[in-house]
């Protein structure tokens, strides 16, 4: 079994602050449809001069610093971003330059809003391989470039920010399993054509670009396919729903969380819940809300915490993760070790 605790983490989200009440002289729309449709109040969006990289670097800080790591000490940082700055380099990258990461490798992964989970997957296979022993993870977005702010269906939805978290291997602790899925047969109902990241700063860049989406089609299948993919994730980790401590869920709306829950069976604060601060965004909402989960002193020591996130592809999937912090095997008569506060987050 791969063994890996969660050395630190941090998050980064733009100044400026986009509310429900800003969009109503913006689109024909109203604070309280927003609230009722997707339980959204607010938004975060990018200044001219900040895109994905400086985000996602400014989360990176965080979490390292916390994690106690150097720079130099990361063998691989994997960035999960619809994004970039550009088509090249990328993120992870320009996020290697930007710490100074002389000795890791760097590359993106791009599953939409499965991003992070993705990305997550491929670092914790590194570690279990001994490919690497202190892996980067990032989810970052500048999602408010690829919207169209005269469409009220989507513009409502989605905001800028940055999560990231230290993976070091260990003696205890990571996946108890994963899966990961996509149906490419399905990519209109969820898209964005054109060449995104040629975008600049102020937002100029191919106007065919902008996020597409068929509403109803899309919550229908994310109810649905992140609950199989959380009850698959726990059958082959031999594990019943009844045994999930935290749901971290992609945070894309939310009568979708509530959703997913109900058919688990999870009480409504089981599962973590930020899509009122910050929207839909994307790569960056899971490890947006694992590191506001550890603030809140949500994450236990030994808790199995479940992931899961559907986006365009269509992609979703999800992990069931035993959540360490110290990597040390708790003593047999702790009952996993569920009584020490996590602090990786703070």
């Amino acid at each position: 079994m791969i063994h890996c605790r969660v050395a630190g983490l941090g998050r980064y989200v733009p100044e400026h602050i986009l509310t429900n009440a800003d969009l109503e002289r913006m689109v024909e729309t109203s604070d309280q449809w927003i609230i009722d449709r997707t339980g959204i109040e607010e938004r975060h969006i990018a200044a001219p001069g900040e895109t994905t990289s400086t985000l996602a670097l400014a989360a990176a800080r965080v979490a390292l610093e916390r994690a106690a790591i150097d720079a130099a000490e990361l063998d691989l940082i994997i960035a999960a971003t619809t994004t970039p700055d550009g088509l090249f380099p990328s993120v992870a990258s320009l996020v290697q330059d930007g710490l100074g990461a002389s000795r890791a490798g760097a590359f993106d992964v791009n599953a939409a809003c499965m991003g992070f989970v993705s990305a997550l997957a491929t670092g914790t296979q590194f570690i279990g391989a001994g490919s690497a022993r202190r892996i980067l993870v990032i989810g970052a977005e500048v999602l408010s470039r690829i919207v169209n702010w005269q469409d009220r269906g989507t513009c409502v939805l989605f905001g800028d920010g940055a999560g990231a978290l230290v993976l070091e291997a260990a003696e205890f602790g990571g996946p108890l399993g994963f899966v990961l899925r996509s149906d490419g047969a399905r990519r209109d109902q969820l898209f964005a054509s054109g060449l995104c990241g040629a975008r600049d700063a102020e937002g100029n860049g191919p106007l065919d670009c902008y996020i597409q989406m068929d509403g109803p089609a899309i919550f229908k299948f994310a109810v649905q396919a992140m609950t199989e993919a959380l009850r698959e994730t726990l059958s082959g980790a031999r594990l019943g729903p009844d045994e999930i401590d935290l749901l971290v869920p992609h945070q894309a709306n939310l009568r979708i969380i509530q959703g997913v829950a109900k058919a688990l069976g999870l009480r409504p604060e089981q599962a973590m819940v930020n899509i009122q601060k910050y929207g839909n965004t994307s790569s960056a909402s899971i490890p947006m809300a694992l590191c506001e989960a550890a603030e809140q002193g949500r994450l236990r020591e030994g808790a199995r915490v479940a992931l899961c996130g559907f986006g365009g592809g269509l992609a979703w999937g999800a992990m069931l993760l035993e959540w360490s912090t110290s990597g040390i095997p708790p003593a047999a008569s702790t009952s996993g070790g569920r009584m020490t506060a996590s602090r990786a987050g703070g």
